[in-house]
């Protein structure tokens, strides 16, 4: 009914009241708010994921729904609103944008240390990873793939007013403001100098292309592992909304873009990405693919390539942060954070190679 389900690896751990649960207090709140919802309540972490927390909620009766909050712990500022999260999924469900329902909201922070919400569970497929594709046909690969395009062009040119979020954010310069927070948050993290990225930084600001189409909902992490495939192997629903605003279209896809790693590359955004299976088309595909959909002009990509990398740096170099604060998100709250810092180091290096010629 509610939530979120992965065919494949498993994907959620088993302790009943997990780190990020008042279990007596949560408790009640659902069964107040949720009509049909009995005790006791069974709740599993979703262990993916690098930020906000996604739990599987279970009543008595088998009734299911997912419960979102912040990670435990430090979180940087302006992150992690749930808030934000809610009212666009909300707000999207009046669209073709497949999204979960929303059930329930919880701004009073005793209740659970953080504000959290509930929304419906989306049973299906989560593609994290080449074995949770490799029973795929192509004719399969290609219907998903042809769905995550046709759905981020939903997104990107959904009628922002009509729904209510023209208001979600400044509708000018998306990278300028984009370059502004990342720099921002790493630097009040203030976990180390890392003067390669304020470098990168001053390059991109100062070579900033015009945009050329204009904004929409720009979803901040777009990609197979934040969807949930149907039986039908079409996108049922769209998850982790928490770094959408307005912005430029293009952007969005270029980050996009970077999940859908092609063979033999030497670094990429996932450890191990499910597009490296054979049944999938390559990266160029993709971006043809949504340029001849969308009419979008993507002759300025290559610089959008370079924002990309600079930008998923300094999100890792976040988590990185977190970490060292004792923070727990997840599948990384097992990683050791020296490694969290040595994933950032390297992507920003290579988003200095990119940068070559383009910036």
């Amino acid at each position: 009914m509610t939530g979120r389900a992965v065919t494949g690896r498993p994907v959620t751990t088993g302790d009943d009241a997990p780190r990020g649960i008042d279990r007596e207090k949560v408790d009640a709140w659902i069964v107040d708010r949720v009509a049909g919802a009995t005790l006791p309540l069974h709740y599993q972490l979703i262990a993916a994921g690098g930020s906000n927390l996604t739990f599987r909620v279970t009543d008595a009766a088998g009734h299911q729904w997912a419960l979102r909050r912040p990670p435990v712990g430090h979180a940087l500022p302006t992150a992690h609103d749930m808030s934000r999260e809610w009212r666009i999924m909300s707000a999207l469900a009046s669209t073709s944008v497949p999204v979960p329902t929303t059930v329930a909201y919880c701004a009073d922070t005793s209740v659970n240390g953080a504000p959290f919400y509930l929304m419906s569970f989306v049973e299906g497929r989560i593609l994290r990873d080449r074995a949770s594709s490799e029973d795929m046909t192509a004719e399969q690969a290609e219907v998903a793939t042809a769905s995550l395009i046709d759905v981020q062009i939903a997104f990107h040119t959904v009628d922002l007013d009509g729904i209510g979020l023209g208001d979600l954010a400044k509708r000018e310069d998306y990278v300028g403001r984009q370059l502004s927070r990342w720099r921002s948050q790493v630097e009040r993290a203030a976990v180390r100098p890392w003067p390669l990225m304020v470098e990168l930084h001053e390059r991109l600001a100062a070579a900033k292309p015009a945009e050329t189409v204009a904004p929409g909902l720009a979803h901040g992490d777009y990609r197979f592992d934040n969807t949930v495939l149907g039986d039908d192997f079409r996108i049922a629903a769209v998850l982790d909304w928490e770094l959408c605003t307005i912005g430029n279209p293009i952007a969005d896809f270029a980050w996009s873009l970077q999940y859908w790693s092609d063979p033999g590359e030497g670094i990429s955004f996932l450890s191990d990405p499910p597009t490296l299976n054979p049944v999938f088309v390559r990266r160029a595909t993709v971006a043809e693919r949504y340029a001849v959909a969308s009419g979008f002009d993507l002759s300025e990509l290559p610089y959008y390539t370079v924002f990309a990398w600079w930008k998923q740096a300094c999100i890792v170099e976040g988590v990185y942060a977190r970490r060292l604060a004792g923070a727990t998100a997840g599948a990384t709250g097992s990683i050791d954070p020296t490694e969290i810092g040595v994933r950032s180091d390297a992507l920003l290096a290579h988003a200095a190679e990119l940068a070559a010629g383009v910036i």
